[in-house]
Parts: structure tokens; C-alpha cells; sequence
């Protein structure tokens, strides 16, 4: 009985521990994604609201350094390299921070994502780019901080910061026409051996069209002529087709090919279909 009592007090004491209070956030998470051109944007980001409160000048001092949003810093990603300001942007993550001044803001994509607020120690060796945008007033304050990406077109856009009565605004390109160009150059030049391999090797699982799936896999070889891997489905096709003497000179032509590059998996396997065939 003493037992049960006890275990029932524990109970009751550690249940309130275990529970989690779940209430709205000051500064509430947000994430933006959008497809510039043919680059996919991403903002991460939270986001303050006035309350009451004078921002910039106060809350936000002029000519520091400011996390440019609440509790972790604000990250953009960009999947292709990108153009802003002067320089140019790799493919990546950065942390956006700012330094506000009545006319002007200094927008910089850092490198350093991980952390809440600004470095301890500014490291301008991870700064990668470094914009001055002019600052905008706006009529109507706007209560809570805003990201956006607008003025959308095929080759940019821009990322815009407002809070209170203030808009900032930085332009950045993407390289839409130099991807669509060789989008172009890929497709007009035909498949490429590995989109025929690709081709020949479903057709030959799904037990499809064999006459297709040789077509295709010749032509791969022919334009991969050291591809030993290539050359063992080429291989396969033929003796599934009945073309003994076809395989045995695909299989023998893929041995010498994978014994170059040492690879013992695929010298195995053509070595044993050799054995299977009679041809060792």
C-alpha cells in the first residue's frame, strides 16, 4: 500500500515537469520561398513588431550592426550563384545583417550562419558581399519587420526589409539566361550516353522492347567506350535477345575495361557470365 502512495506522489510531481506550455511568440518564425528566374530563394527569418516602440534611431540603433530581425539570425539561400551590387554570390547560405542609418543601410551577406545575433567578433574575412541601399520612407508604418522578394523578372529580383516607416530594398540577377542557354545547348546536342544507358537499362528490367533497348544501349557505348558498366548491360541485352556471340564480345570488351579501372565487382560479374556463356 506505502508503495502504491509513492508511486502515485511521483507521479503527480512529475507530470506538471513533463508538460510544455505552449504560448504565441513575441517574435514569431517566418520562411519565405521563391523561384527568381530558374534560382530557388529561401528566407529564413523572425519576425518583431513595433509595439508601440520607436524602431530605428532607438530599438534599433543607427551605425551598428543589427541581426536584421529577432532571436537567430536571418539566413537567405540560394541554390545558383548570384550577382549583387558589384560582386557576386556562390550557390549557398548566408546570414543577412545591416547597419541603418537615417539615409542609408549597409546590407551584408555573411558567411557565419550558425548563432543568434551579431558575431561577438565581426570577421570581415566572411563577409561575401556588402550593399549600401538607400533607405525609403513610407506613409503607412508597417507594424511588424517584413521580408520580401518582389520585382520579380526573369533574370532577378529584389530583397526588400520594412519595418516602421522605412523601406530598403536590394537588387540582386540571377543567371537565368546563361542556365537557359545551355538547357538549350543540351537539348539540341540529343541525348547523351547516359540518358541512352538510362534508357536501354528500364527497358531492359521492365522486360520492354529489346530491339529499343539495344538501339539505345549501342549508342551509349559508342559514346563511352571505356564505360565498363555500359558495356555489361550491352551484354545483357544481347544474350537476352539470343545473340551469344554478340554478348561474349561485349562481355570480354567490359572485362578489359573493368580490370582497368579495378574494379573486381564488375571483372567478377562479367567473368562469370564468360563461364556461363563458354567462352572461359
Amino acid at each position: 500500500m506505502k508503495k502504491l502512495i509513492y508511486l502515485a506522489l511521483v507521479f503527480l510531481v512529475s507530470t506538471p515537469a513533463m508538460a510544455q506550455i505552449q504560448s504565441p511568440q513575441p517574435s514569431p518564425a517566418a520562411k519565405i520561398m521563391q523561384r527568381v528566374g530558374l534560382t530557388d530563394v529561401t528566407v529564413e527569418y523572425s519576425r518583431p513588431s513595433m509595439r508601440g516602440r520607436t524602431i530605428f534611431g532607438d530599438l534599433v540603433p543607427f551605425d551598428k550592426i543589427w541581426r536584421t530581425g529577432a532571436n537567430a539570425r536571418t539566413t537567405i539561400t540560394f541554390d545558383t550563384d548570384i550577382m549583387v551590387g558589384d560582386g557576386s554570390l556562390k550557390a549557398g547560405s548566408y546570414a543577412i545583417f545591416t547597419k541603418p542609418s537615417a539615409t542609408s543601410w549597409d546590407v551584408y551577406f555573411y558567411t557565419e550562419t550558425g548563432g543568434g545575433g551579431t558575431p561577438q567578433e565581426w570577421d570581415e574575412s566572411k563577409v561575401a558581399a556588402m550593399v549600401r541601399a538607400e533607405v525609403m520612407s513610407m506613409e503607412m508604418p508597417v507594424e511588424t519587420f517584413t521580408i520580401t522578394l518582389d520585382d520579380l523578372h526573369s533574370s532577378g529580383a529584389t530583397l526588400g526589409m520594412l519595418w516602421e516607416n522605412t523601406y530598403v530594398g536590394v537588387p540582386f540577377t540571377v543567371p537565368s539566361k546563361e542556365m537557359t542557354m545551355k538547357s538549350i545547348e543540351s537539348v539540341m546536342a540529343g541525348p547523351s550516353g547516359n540518358d541512352y544507358f538510362a534508357a536501354a537499362t528500364f527497358y531492359y528490367d521492365q522486360g520492354m522492347d529489346l530491339n529499343k533497348a539495344k538501339e539505345w544501349i549501342d549508342k551509349a557505348v559508342a559514346m563511352n567506350s571505356n564505360a565498363f558498366w555500359m558495356m555489361r548491360t550491352q551484354s545483357l541485352i544481347y544474350a537476352k535477345m539470343g545473340n551469344k556471340k554478340g554478348a561474349i564480345e561485349a562481355a570480354k570488351k567490359s572485362l578489359v575495361a573493368a580490370k582497368a579501372a579495378n574494379n573486381a565487382d564488375y571483372v567478377k560479374l562479367n567473368e562469370d557470365s564468360l563461364k556461363e556463356w563458354g567462352a572461359m
